[in-house]
């Protein structure tokens, strides 16, 4: 069990670099974010349904069990949404900063739905993260749309981070996905639809350069690596895995300064309010550790 969780925290750590890259790549694709996560969701529905075939495994789930599926896949499709709103509104920088406090929301969601009492070591993890926040907000005011935005994708995050939970125990991951990933689909298909009639709005194409990065986007970073976070909730809690994901504004912040230099540069409090983040971070399974070791050595 031991090396399971071990083998678990490693596949995690791979996908938090390939999420690190998802918000650059979000950055280089010139399209609105709703269709730019509406060519994805389609990417990724292929790649499953290709794989799928493949390994000749069966599509057939109970209905009830689908409705939910696609229910869970509306609030990833949201989360994407807002997580390339905020980028678009801020940068990659800010959006990955806020994106952290997806460990506050599930430190308080994960004990309303798995009927357990509150953690309050992991509450005032979150509360650390919010003053970090504080400090991002009091020197970043000019980005101030982009932050709320990311806040809401965090929340969503968390969200269905804890609903795939409550699902991967019963179901493979990728099968999950699979429908997930058609639930988004369907819904931004009918939204845009509706701003269609609504406007007269026509779907953008993307160009040949934002083609690539969607396939990059669709493939590795949504259908790869969203199966390997599904499955790994088999031995991780929701919290660890969020709180491990919060890694990704390091590898985020830093990917963003290669691509894109000078227009990613931020203020020293957005610096030390981002320090304080993941300082919290990484606080958290230090402190879990010893406390575990305390009640074993008692």
């Amino acid at each position: 069990m031991k090396r399971e969780i071990t083998t678990a925290y490693l596949k995690l750590h791979l996908i938090v670099l390939i999420y690190g890259f998802t918000a650059v790549l979000g950055k280089l694709i010139q399209l609105p974010a709703l269709e730019l996560v509406w060519y994805r969701m389609i990417l990724a529905v292929a790649t499953f349904f290709v794989y799928l075939l493949i390994r000749k495994e069966s599509f057939r789930v109970p209905f009830r069990t689908m409705a939910a599926f696609f229910g869970i896949g509306l609030i990833i499709a949201l989360h994407w949404v807002t997580f390339f709103g905020a980028i678009k509104l801020s940068n990659i920088s800010v959006a990955l900063g806020c994106f952290a406090t997806t460990t506050l929301f599930t430190s308080f969601l994960e004990p309303f739905f798995f009927r357990k009492r509150i953690n309050w070591i992991e509450v005032l993890t979150g509360l650390l993260i919010l003053a970090g926040l504080y400090l991002i907000f009091r020197f970043e005011t000019r980005y101030a749309a982009g932050m709320a935005v990311a806040l809401f994708s965090a929340f969503l995050a968390g969200l269905f981070t804890v609903l795939n939970r409550k699902l991967v125990a019963r179901h493979k991951a990728v099968i999950i996905s699979f429908y997930e990933m058609i639930g988004g689909m369907s819904g931004l298909t009918v939204l845009l639809l509706i701003m269609g009639f609504a406007d007269g709005r026509n779907l953008l194409t993307p160009s040949w350069s934002d083609l690539f990065y969607l396939f990059l986007l669709g493939t590795l970073c949504t259908a790869f690596a969203h199966t390997i976070q599904v499955a790994v909730m088999k031995h991780l809690t929701a919290y660890n895995v969020t709180l491990t994901i919060n890694l990704e504004p390091v590898y985020g912040i830093l990917m963003a300064f290669f691509f894109f230099g000078e227009s990613e540069r931020m203020t020293t409090g957005f610096y030390l309010g981002t320090l304080i983040i993941l300082a919290s971070v990484f606080g958290y399974p230090i402190s879990a550790y010893y406390r575990q070791k305390k009640r074993r050595d008692q």
